[in-house]
């Protein structure tokens, strides 16, 4: 039996109370945009550009997937995907003003406005984001029965196996106040395991539905990807030893090279090289003249 004595808990002595109660600063890193309450915070409205798709998002992987589709989209020829990119400061707490709670209550990007339909249509949670710009395009979701069906397998495998991995392990080894042995040795078990479920499925397969590039690909890549190719946090791929899954490997390294997903992870990024950070996108032309690199330029000259 598992040997829970308050002197053996952490920190030593704990006990948990009978009814729960929020501590403010509690939560690392995070600790000051994190609260046990939704709803509006302030009062602001969301701009809107010259597009009919309205983006507000961040590129964490989770942003990313959405910003991967449009560009995937527009490089397939469909122009109706022209979209506006607007950053959402989550670390600011923009995603608790009242204008973005409108399109997400759930106050989390990324978060889409289309205003093509009769009335202004809000999508937010990014499955449900590359469902319905799939099906609106036509595109990147396969007609065949059992193809759609394996797409939408591997894409709610992913949404469903995903916080295990970055509200999981990345948190307790990346961002947590502390390092706790225990939480971290949990969350990379399960990590490690999700990388040889993908590893074993890819042995098989060019892509997560078979031979075709889909939405499901386009959902997994910005986690399981760029884990694969020690991207994400730092040096987790190392520590998960992810070079081990070949087949991973194989399929993120093709996709990696694909155009459209090159700028569709640049897109709202606000960390890394300067080149690849496109703080907004409302034109196709930014990734060539407005990238922060770009912009620190024409400032010097």
């Amino acid at each position: 039996m598992t040997d829970k004595s308050p002197e053996n808990n952490f920190p030593a002595g704990y006990v948990p109370p009978e009814v729960w109660t929020w501590e403010q600063g509690n939560g690392g890193q995070f600790a000051s945009i994190n609260r046990p309450t939704a709803g509006a915070q302030t009062t602001k409205e969301l701009p809107v550009g010259k597009h009919p798709l309205q983006l507000y998002s961040l590129a964490t992987p989770n942003g990313q997937k959405v910003t991967i589709m449009l560009e995937e989209l527009l490089a397939a020829g469909h122009t109706g995907a022209e979209y506006d990119a607007w950053l959402i400061k989550i670390g600011d707490g923009d995603q608790f003003g009242s204008g973005f709670v409108e399109v997400n209550p759930n106050s989390k990007i990324p978060a889409l406005m289309d205003h093509s339909t009769p009335e202004p249509t809000r999508v937010f949670e990014s499955g449900s984001i590359l469902v319905y710009l799939a099906e609106k395009f036509d595109a990147f979701l396969p007609k065949d029965l059992k193809a759609r069906t394996e797409t939408m397998n591997w894409l709610f495998w992913q949404m469903g196996s995903a916080p295990f991995v970055g509200g999981g392990f990345g948190h307790f080894y990346a961002y947590a106040p502390i390092h706790i042995k225990y939480a971290i040795d949990r969350y990379a078990m399960e990590a490690k395991r999700q990388m040889d479920v993908l590893d074993r499925h890819l042995a098989d397969n060019q892509f997560m539905a078979g031979k075709d590039y889909t939405i499901a690909d386009m959902a997994i890549w910005p986690w399981y990807g760029k884990l694969a190719l020690n991207q994400s946090y730092p040096n987790a791929g190392i520590f998960l030893d992810t070079k081990t899954y070949k087949n991973v490997v194989r399929w993120a390294n093709e996709l990696a090279e694909r155009p459209a997903l090159i700028r569709g992870c640049i897109v709202n990024r606000t960390s890394g090289e300067l080149s690849g950070q496109l703080h907004e996108r409302h034109d196709a032309s930014d990734f060539d003249t407005k990238t922060q690199d770009k912009i620190a330029q024409q400032a010097k000259a």
